[in-house]
């Protein structure tokens, strides 16, 4: 009998745990989401649904929900949410959409992209950070994500072309090898910039003749993209 009420008060104690970090995700779509104006009801679903808290060193549940980036190791970061959010509308992501995703980090924001789109092929240039990511992508259930550890300038050409490419780490300028993998079409989302002080986010787009262009269209500031 005393087993059976530790047993019991240890599963309350998960599921309240669960319940909790549900309703921070709630609060967190209200208050730093939709608040700010993101409207698109696909991504609004996508953010509630992935558990950001499965994507941050342990240390750091508590902040899972908060309003702004968080270490990952290895001097990388998880996105604040509203960026998150606000580059995912404005990819214009669609179930029959293949996505490429520079800077897979923890692989957030892959979660969130695999939600709505029919695969997301994600590139870490740190090979601890894509072995990582790509082992909780796993344990959460997503088949529709590819992980690999390369060099995110060189895309993957052997998949291209991607009707959307997101990249979440900032080069100096936009590469060439990106923009060609771009489909008819296509679009692309990224920051540019030589510091943290002159990044913007870039919207680029290819029309159906291959035309391209390029909207710059909000300052952020994200850690540099390297090559290997």
């Amino acid at each position: 009998m005393k087993w059976f009420f530790l047993t019991l008060i240890l599963n309350l104690g998960c599921s309240q745990n669960a319940d909790s970090y549900e309703i921070k995700r709630k609060i967190m779509v209200k208050d730093q989401i939709k608040r700010r104006g993101v409207e698109d009801k696909l991504v609004l679903k996508a953010i509630q649904k992935v558990e950001r808290e499965k994507f941050v060193p342990e240390k750091y549940h508590a902040l899972a929900y908060t309003d702004g980036p968080l270490p990952i190791g290895y001097k990388q970061t998880i996105s604040q949410p509203y960026i998150v959010a606000y580059m995912t509308e404005h990819l214009q992501v669609d179930k029959q959409h293949k996505v490429l995703e520079i800077g897979t980090g923890s692989g957030y924001q892959a979660a969130v992209l695999a939600e709505m789109a029919k695969h997301v092929f994600t590139i870490e240039i740190i090979p601890e950070l894509a072995e990582s990511a790509e082992k909780v992508l796993d344990e959460i259930g997503y088949k529709n994500i590819t992980v690999m550890a390369g060099d995110g300038y060189k895309g993957w050409p052997e998949e291209a072309p991607f009707d959307r490419i997101m990249v979440t780490a900032a080069p100096t300028k936009i590469p060439e090898k990106l923009v060609e993998q771009l489909a008819p079409n296509g679009r692309m989302i990224l920051p540019v910039g030589e510091d943290v002080l002159s990044q913007y986010l870039w919207v680029i787009k290819k029309n159906k003749k291959g035309v391209v262009t390029k909207e710059k269209i909000l300052p952020v500031r994200f850690v540099p993209m390297v090559k290997e």
